[in-house]
């Protein structure tokens, strides 16, 4: 008789908390093997990933993809030599796993820490984002974890290849493949049978739309940790320099527009230096940008439409984003804290004051000044991969990378002593 939908998940769920107990076992040597023969793998079918992704690319395109969400699925040779090289980089990263923190000696004599160790089972549900089964993949292994990905229809037959790819070369180690599973049915039934998988689903992480995230955190039984949604702030203060002001903000809007962190929503001081429209307006004309202007920036910036309420809280994903001018820090700072979604927001200042001020008040997953919101990414921070920006306070909030995906057990070492 032919399994249920729910019955082959769960059989999932069983191979997945059968291969972390055997899993956790293994040393760092062992992990990095592992992670050296993926690679390997990774490299012999590199054509059949690429044919795959063709596939999901040409449909895309067929479907009117919007242009950004093309971008994320798009895998050409240089972007699977990037997915190569975060497997190097995982590999050179120091192991989470058994490290000893907190260590003391209490009144009675006991011993006692706190050794971190894997989460146990992870899932994660992503859409057009075919390079996100390799990194989650990776990052599971390197910290024991072990995990179940659902891919997006949209980037199905790329997802596919390349956890095929994944388990030949875990195979080829001599350990059990369903470290890494994938489920091949792109139904929502198997999203939701996933976010309810109690039991066996130690932590659910979604990544996409913000209709997918908030599906998930509504619907899910499991934990969950949430991602984040990337309507991203730059604030031109009147204390910008000008040049930097506009170098990064064509940096955070237009080198991929496809991506969370980058640049949605613009916040000018009404004092700021004219030269900033000059630049602005070239840039706009360059990329032929639509924007949404407040109506004390509309006249300022060429082909400029009026902002609505909605259009500041936007994720655009396009080449498109929203401008207000405001009175002052304080009221950019009220706006970033009504429209933000708490991922990535910038100030352009070279006034000490300002800076400090808005790195203290404006809270989100990452504030920067001076610097492009590009650089929200796990690799840039030096955690090799990442598996998503978290927007949530707990437990883990900005990239998440291998720390993030450990939780830790107190061991606590005695001597015979017994409580009185």
């Amino acid at each position: 008789m032919e399994q249920s939908l729910k019955e082959k998940l769960i059989k999932m769920g069983e191979l997945s908390k059968k291969a972390k107990k055997d899993f956790v076992k293994l040393s760092t040597k062992d992990k990095n093997k592992i992670l050296e023969n993926i690679k390997i793998s990774m490299e012999k079918n590199r054509k059949n990933i690429l044919d795959a992704n063709k596939k999901d690319y040409d449909k895309g395109l067929s479907n009117n993809m919007a242009e950004g969400l093309l971008d994320r699925l798009k895998l050409d040779d240089q972007r699977i030599d990037s997915m190569i090289f975060s497997i190097d980089q995982m590999i050179k990263l120091p192991d989470p796993i058994g490290k000893m923190t907190d260590v003391r000696t209490l009144e009675n004599g006991l011993l006692i820490g706190k050794k971190s160790v894997a989460i146990g089972v992870l899932a994660m549900i992503y859409e057009a984002r075919p390079n996100v089964t390799l990194d989650a993949s990776i990052l599971a292994i390197k910290s024991s974890n072990s995990i179940i990905l659902r891919s997006g229809k949209e980037a199905i037959n790329s997802s596919l290849a390349i956890a095929k790819s994944i388990r030949e070369g875990i195979k080829n180690t001599g350990f059990d493949e369903n470290i890494v599973q994938i489920i091949d049915d792109t139904t929502r039934d198997s999203s939701t049978e996933l976010m309810k998988l109690s039991g066996y689903v130690d932590l659910l992480i979604p990544r996409g739309s913000a209709s997918l995230i908030n599906a998930v955190v509504k619907n899910a039984s499991v934990p969950t940790l949430e991602t984040g949604v990337g309507n991203c702030h730059l604030y031109v203060d009147k204390y910008a320099d000008i040049e930097k002001a506009l170098k990064i903000f064509e940096n955070g809007k237009t080198q991929r527009i496809g991506v969370c962190n980058a640049i949605e929503s613009l916040v000018v001081h009404k004092d700021v230096d004219e030269k900033f429209y000059d630049g602005l307006n070239k840039i706009v004309e360059k990329y032929k940008l639509k924007v949404h202007a407040c109506e004390n920036t509309i006249g300022k910036i060429k082909g400029a439409v009026s902002a609505s309420e909605k259009d500041y809280g936007k994720e655009y994903l396009d080449y498109e984003f929203s401008v207000k001018e405001v009175e002052n820090i304080d009221e950019a700072i009220d706006h970033i804290y009504k429209y933000s979604t708490g991922h990535s927001d910038a100030i352009i200042t070279e006034k000490i004051e300002a800076a400090n001020k808005f790195v203290e008040e404006v809270d989100s997953a990452c504030v920067y000044v001076n610097a492009s919101t590009r650089f929200t990414d796990g690799s840039e921070f030096g955690f090799g991969a990442e598996i998503g920006i978290s927007t949530q306070r707990l437990h883990a909030r900005g990239p998440v990378g291998l720390n993030e995906l450990t939780t830790y057990k107190y061991v606590i070492l005695g001597e015979g002593q017994v409580r009185e």
